[in-house]
């Protein structure tokens, strides 16, 4: 047994040193190492051109509306210029009167309003939910006339609004069919509970389609390998449903629900056609917005309309916080294990012996 010399000005045992003495490969140290592509000024400005257009959009459409109603609000209705004894041209500035008058007596109104809004949106959404995870449920089997099934249920999502509005409106009539079927005289249309309830039967009928088209879609993506594990290891349609369907469609649920509690909170069309205006018991935000700018009380409206956009973004913004790891299906969901470094083998120097 003899030991091999090794050279002085090589590091025994050094990793990656064996590798380097190879015949035909160049050392480490002269190998071209592999750089990670950093932003220029180029990509910057190609990244601004490409999302200014939808920069412009959002500020002609969002924001120079929003600024236009918050400065507006700041302004009174017209009244009689003391001096001249004639109604004056100009809207008197009075400062956060407009929003200040919501916590007297002169903001019952908005309040109702306020509660209708927020009850339509609670009621008209649970329910909306329930019956189009049914619907999605429905659609996504395979069964004969499955074609024909389909299109019936999205039909009603593809009415337009004052289409749907007037239709339940001749059922909701005093001699209607709602009446005919329950055998019982009730004031639908009149100002009260019922009112409300005709306008949360419309609305659900109308838009439950769109949560189950929503959740048909996420359902599709599922594996159908999936629940044949399931099935074989004994799980029930319940169970199935409790721990495979509903985990993975929940983002798109969630997404679904996020938009109808937005477009809910919006509400104007449906009981503006289907009950009328100025009825206290189904007046939302909106409408009360578009009554105080149709009676040429510009300040106060804008001022609900203020208020109704802060109610909305507040929603958005709470759902997207509270939910935003499953909109995004669960990005960012995985935890980096703290205190387990992964260690590389290193590859040992073999010795030559004789």
């Amino acid at each position: 047994m003899a030991d091999t010399a090794i050279p002085p000005d090589t590091a025994p045992h050094a990793p990656g040193a064996a590798a380097a003495r190879r015949p035909g490969r160049p050392p480490a140290s002269e190998r071209p190492r592999r750089r990670r592509p950093r932003a220029t000024a180029g990509t910057g400005r190609l990244a601004a051109l490409l999302v200014s257009p939808t920069l412009l959009v959002l500020t002609v459409v969002v924001l120079y509306p929003t600024l236009m109603a918050l400065d507006e609000s700041l302004y009174g209705p017209k009244g009689l210029d003391p001096k001249t004894g004639f109604i004056s041209n100009t809207e008197p500035f009075v400062g956060l009167k407009n929003y200040t008058d919501i916590f007297t007596q002169a903001g019952d109104r908005f309040w109702n309003a306020f509660w209708n809004t927020t009850f339509f949106t609670v009621v008209t959404v649970s329910l909306e939910t329930l019956i189009g995870v049914a619907m999605a449920l429905i659609m996504h089997r395979a069964f004969r006339g499955r074609a024909v099934v389909r299109a019936g249920i999205l039909v009603p999502w593809a009415i337009p609004t004052a289409i749907s509005g007037l239709l339940w409106k001749w059922i909701f009539n005093a001699d209607g069919i709602a009446n005919v079927l329950i055998g019982h005289q009730v004031l639908w249309t009149a100002d009260g509970f019922a009112a409300k309830i005709a306008v949360v039967i419309a609305d659900v009928w109308k838009t439950a389609p769109f949560i189950g088209l929503l959740v048909l879609a996420g359902l599709q993506v599922i594996p159908r390998e999936v629940y044949e594990a399931a099935r074989l290891d004994g799980a029930s349609a319940l169970q199935q449903f409790w721990r495979i369907t509903l985990p993975l469609v929940k983002p798109a649920l969630m997404v679904a629900v996020l938009f109808r509690c937005l477009d809910a909170l919006r509400m104007f069309d449906l009981p503006y056609i289907l009950i009328g205006a100025q009825k206290g018991s189904v007046e939302t935000l909106s409408m009360l917005a578009q009554n105080e700018a149709s009676n040429v009380r510009f300040g106060p409206a804008s001022a609900y309309a203020v208020l109704l956009f802060l109610y909305v973004f507040l929603i958005a913004l709470a759902f997207v916080r509270l939910l935003g790891a499953d909109l995004i299906g669960g990005a960012g969901g995985t935890k980096k294990r703290k205190g387990h470094a992964v260690r590389t083998p290193r590859r040992r120097v073999r010795e030559v012996t004789a």
